[in-house]
């Protein structure tokens, strides 16, 4: 299973970086993993996570 998560409008880097770690701490405790992170000229970011189907071996 995927999940596509928009980081909203950061401007600056080290504001983007924190909104980032901190979306990617949140879904690891829901159980996802972050697979894929883009940053776009709109100053948003676009973070791709995967979640391990149960009884599948990593």
């Amino acid at each position: 299973m995927y999940k596509t998560v928009v980081v909203k409008y950061s401007p600056e880097a080290k504001e983007m970086a924190l909104r980032i770690e901190e979306t990617a701490n949140e879904m690891e405790r829901d159980g996802f993993e972050l697979v894929s992170c883009s940053v776009m000229p709109s100053a948003k970011g676009i973070l791709v996570f995967r979640k391990a189907e149960e009884g599948s071996a990593e």
